[in-house]
Formats: C-alpha cells, sequence, structure tokens
C-alpha cells in the first residue's frame, strides 16, 4: 500500500462528511447504550446533528484551506453542538482546529499534535472530568497517535493506532465508570466517538465504511436540521444562495431511465455541483439525497439515470422564508412587548404542550421544545430574541446544561443558567424563586435555592432487561425514576402501580405539596387515583394535578 505522509485539504473533507454519514448511520445503535432503560435516549441522535452541522459548515467554506476547513467544522459544531455528548465533540474539534490554524496540510506529526489538541481542550471544558467516558476515549487515543507519529510519517498508520486505542479505551470504559459495569453498556458518546475515528481511518485508507438503513429517523433528523438551517426568522428570502430544498429517493438500478451504474463519488460529485446542504446516503437498494439548490429539475433528472425514483419533494424555501420572517417579527414583537416590562426575561426548554403553557403561564419569556435537545445556535436565538436587558436559561435536563453553557459565551447580553434537571424543578423555580424586576445574579441564587427542596418523580416504561443497584428490571415494566435513580419496578406496564410506589418513596414527615403532571399516555382518572392513594398515606398532603401533555412519561411527580 502506498505511504500516505499528508493530509489535504480533500481528505479533511472526507474524513468529516464521511464521519457524519457514519454516525447518521449508527445513531440508533448509539442511542440505545443508554445507562437507564427508557425510551429516550438521545446521544446517537444529538453527536449526529451536531456533526452534521460541522459537515455543513465545512462544505458551505469559500476558503478552501485546510486550516480554514477545520475551523468552519469547528464553528459549525460550536453552533449545532446538542446535548452534552455534542458540547464535547464540539470542543475536541475546536482543539483540533486551534492546532492546525494555517496550516495548508497536516503531516502525521500534526495530526497527532491536533488530537492531543482536541483531547486537551475537551478536557478543560468539562468542571468535573469522569473517566469512562468519552473524555476517556480521546485521551487514549490521541496519545497513541502522538506514540505512532514518533514511529512513522504515514497518517495511515497513525489513524489505524489511532483508532485501535479509541476501540480499546470503549471497551474499557465500563471497568472505570460503575454504572456502564452494572447494565452491561459501553459509554454512548466514547462508542460515537470510536465511529467518528473509524470513519476518518475509512477516509484516509480508501476502506469507507458503506452507509446503513437510508430510512432511519437519524436521516431525517439531520435533513430537518438542515432545512431549518436554511429557514430562519432573520434571512432575506433574496438572500437564500439556493432557493429549492430538494429531496430525492431512488431504487437504484430498477426503471426504464436507468442507464448508469451507480457510483457514490460520481454521483455525489455532480450533485455537489447543483447547491448545498447536500446529503446523498445510500446502501444497496436505494439511495438518499437531500440538497438546496436552483435546479431541483437537475437533481431529479440526474436520479434517473441510476434508478427509479421512489420519492420527490421539492420546497421553495424563499416562500417558506418569508412566512418563517413574518412569524418571527410577530413572535419578537409580543415577546419584547411582554420583554419591556421586565429587565430579566427566561428560556426554557419544555416537552409537552401542557408543561409548556405552565411555563408561559409562571412567567418565562420563550420556551423552546424539548423533544430534540436544543442546539447551542438555538439558545443563542433564544436568548438574544427575548429583548431583554439579561437572561436566565432553565435547561430542565442536565443533559442540556454544556450547550446553555456555551450559549452563555455566545450572547449579545448577560446571561446565566439555572442548572434545572427536571421541568419539576424548573416549574418550582419560576414559582418560588423569580423576579422579573430582578438583578441577574440575585434571581439566579434564588431560583438555584428552591431546587433543593423539591424531589422529582417519573413514570416511563422500560425498553429493555437489566438490573441497576439490585432491581431487577424487565423490558415492558413500568419504572419509577426519582431524582436520576430508578427505585422502582412493576410488570406488565402497570403505569398506575409504579406511580403510586414512586410517591410511597417519594414522601417523608417533611412533604407538604405533590404535583402530578400526566402525559399524553396518562389521564386524569389515573392522576386521581394517584391522589387517593397520597391521601391515603397521609391526609394532610394537598395535591395539584396538571395535564402536561409530555410524551413517554405518562406521569410526573413532585414533592415539596
Amino acid at each position: 500500500m502506498e505511504v500516505l505522509t499528508e493530509i489535504t485539504n480533500v481528505e479533511f473533507g472526507k474524513m468529516i462528511n464521511s464521519a457524519a454519514s457514519a454516525l447518521q448511520d449508527n445513531a440508533e445503535k448509539i442511542n440505545k447504550l443508554n445507562v437507564f432503560p427508557v425510551p429516550d435516549g438521545d446521544t446517537g441522535t444529538n453527536m449526529t446533528l451536531s456533526m452534521a452541522s460541522g459537515a455543513e459548515y465545512e462544505r458551505a467554506e469559500d476558503d478552501t484551506s485546510l486550516g480554514s476547513l477545520a475551523k468552519a467544522t469547528s464553528k459549525g459544531l460550536l453552533m449545532g453542538a446538542r446535548g452534552n455528548s455534542g458540547v464535547i465533540l464540539s470542543q475536541i474539534f475546536r482543539g483540533f482546529a486551534n492546532s492546525v490554524d494555517g496550516k495548508q496540510t497536516l503531516s502525521a506529526r500534526d495530526f497527532a499534535d491536533a488530537l492531543m489538541g482536541g483531547a486537551e481542550t475537551a478536557y478543560k471544558a468539562v468542571m468535573k472530568p469522569t473517566e469512562g467516558t468519552i473524555l476517556t476515549v480521546i485521551r487514549e487515543a490521541a496519545a497513541a497517535a502522538n506514540r505512532a507519529a514518533k514511529q512513522t510519517e504515514d497518517v495511515v498508520e497513525v489513524m489505524h493506532e489511532t483508532l485501535d486505542a479509541a476501540e480499546k479505551a470503549l471497551a474499557k470504559t465500563p471497568d472505570l465508570l460503575p454504572a456502564l459495569k452494572e447494565v452491561g453498556v459501553v459509554d454512548s458518546g466514547g462508542q460515537g466517538l470510536v465511529i467518528v475515528f473509524q470513519a476518518f481511518y475509512g477516509a484516509l485508507s480508501g476502506e469507507e465504511i458503506t452507509s446503513g438503513n437510508v430510512d432511519n429517523a437519524g436521516l431525517e433528523a439531520m435533513i430537518q436540521s438542515m432545512h431549518n438551517a436554511g429557514v430562519q426568522g432573520d434571512l432575506d428570502p433574496q438572500d437564500i444562495k439556493y432557493g429549492y430544498c430538494t429531496e430525492i429517493m431512488v431504487d437504484i438500478a430498477q426503471g426504464t431511465t436507468y442507464d448508469k451504474d451507480f457510483d457514490y463519488d460520481t454521483f455525489y460529485n455532480y450533485l455537489a455541483g447543483l447547491g448545498d446542504s447536500l446529503l446523498v446516503i445510500n446502501d444497496d437498494e436505494v439511495v438518499k439525497v437531500h440538497v438546496h439548490t436552483e435546479n431541483p429539475g437537475a437533481v431529479i433528472e440526474w436520479g434517473t439515470h441510476f434508478g427509479s425514483l421512489r420519492k420527490v419533494k421539492v420546497d421553495n424555501m424563499r416562500n417558506q422564508q418569508a412566512e418563517a420572517a413574518e412569524k418571527a417579527d410577530k413572535q419578537r414583537e409580543a415577546e419584547a412587548e411582554q420583554a419591556a416590562a421586565k429587565d430579566l426575561a427566561v428560556v426554557t426548554i419544555a416537552t409537552g404542550s401542557g408543561m409548556q403553557k405552565l411555563f408561559k403561564d409562571a412567567g418565562v419569556t420563550t420556551v423552546l421544545d424539548g423533544e430534540q435537545a436544543p442546539s447551542t445556535a438555538d439558545l443563542v436565538a433564544a436568548v438574544n430574541g427575548t429583548g431583554a436587558k439579561q437572561v436566565i436559561i432553565l435547561p430542565n435536563d442536565s443533559n442540556i446544561f454544556m450547550a446553555a453553557d456555551q450559549a452563555v459565551d455566545l450572547t449579545d447580553m448577560p446571561t446565566a443558567v439555572v442548572r434545572t434537571k427536571t421541568q419539576q424543578q424548573g416549574l418550582t423555580a419560576m414559582v418560588l424563586g423569580y423576579n422579573p424586576e430582578g438583578q441577574l445574579d440575585q434571581t439566579v441564587d434564588a431560583m438555584s435555592g428552591t431546587i433543593s427542596d423539591i424531589k422529582s418523580g417519573s413514570v416511563t416504561t422500560s425498553v429493555r432487561d437489566t438490573n441497576i443497584k439490585g432491581l431487577e428490571i424487565h423490558d415492558g415494566d413500568s419504572i419509577g425514576i426519582l431524582d436520576g435513580e430508578i427505585v422502582v419496578a412493576k410488570p406488565n406496564a402497570d403505569i398506575e402501580a409504579a406511580a403510586k410506589a414512586l410517591l410511597e418513596k417519594m414522601l417523608d414527615d417533611d412533604s407538604e405539596l405533590v404535583t402530578i403532571y400526566f402525559g399524553l399516555e396518562g389521564n386524569s382518572d389515573l392522576a386521581d387515583a394517584i391522589v387517593s392513594y397520597g391521601e391515603s398515606l397521609d391526609d394532610e398532603l394537598e395535591f395539584e394535578i396538571h395535564d402536561g401533555g409530555q410524551p413517554l412519561y405518562p406521569i410526573l411527580l413532585s414533592v415539596e
């Protein structure tokens, strides 16, 4: 095999876009590595969308020098980072980009140094680094790259040693983190980084990893994310360079128009000349395309050469943008009027129409939908859009903490994060601690102080068999989670039994108020049954019931 002694801008582009594709292909695999057997594991989706944003910025960068492409990738990952795993991935590439600034090509030594820079930056970004996570994987991988670069100038060999060390480090994560060992999984963020390195090795060695199922939810999420990035309220419709969002799905080597055998590079390169925001994902039977272009007809015609069209979808993004701009103007006017009455606004993330309304009623200025973790850019736009002099972010999910912290550094006004881990904590902080006329620091302290006085519980359905701290859990069991720990498991999806058992564990002699939020899979009768049981345990308790409308969790509980 010919020795490759440098990475050019061409190889770098292939590495980044291969990584985005590989993460998309494996998003569900990564999601299923969630320590808890709950149905909302989203590490794979978050890393996929974060990397997709990095790849999008890389493809759109006009300066094609390697250093500039790395910087663009880093910026895209920063703005698109979702969840803690996505933020850490963005920090790895931030350190990488800083190391290669101004370089036209990367030698084996340069590449190893860049990985070391990525590891150092990622560790610095985490207040209390935990071993047995993605941090361990990048540290071990970078160290291996450094050792290999002392022995060879072949960047493929260095990448091979990097990947090998990353895979070994991933395999060791359960030995370093007891929670992983107990349930028999490796770290999900570390798995995502290994997939990135597998794609890097494939791009450099020519052994590119083939794509998987093109119809999975991960690809749809990527497409939606890229489309949303092209249609947003602050852009003049006439400033959109490529106005038609075009999607096609082609059954390869089928139909009467088929006259070209499918070759990924040939297929991709032609489409790359027609626009931007290009995604091409394929398996042996189907290829799916998303592209923003001025010539959707050419995209469609190109597809017909390789097979029969199964799906065609074309949206006029300029029309959509005009509608989005009008909607954004109205929303800004309403929020500005609301914010004008106060110096201090609040941005929060909530899931469920009822929960979102409760936050609005409590005085929150802007509520972001939490069914998909918001990106750093989403949070920045929300904060800047409040029109207030100072802003507080309530994440209501520890997985959003790091993206919120990044947003604080990028906003136009003084902003702080109150580290609410649940929606119940967020509502309590708003009701008991928020003062719209208060100063930022004092209000943050007051809201943070209310969190310690509340217990948060949730009921959902297990999606796999496992054993956590001696509690045997089966696929389909109803499980009760108290402040981040599974404490109840009831068979046969018995939500009511799990909710009652969970409530009993939440109560103590100081308990005064129980609030019940029933979700899409719950109802008021279920809430009433929980109230009756609670009253039988303590007839002095007060109860409130709200229709939260949240998915996946039929019951949320708070006890104060």
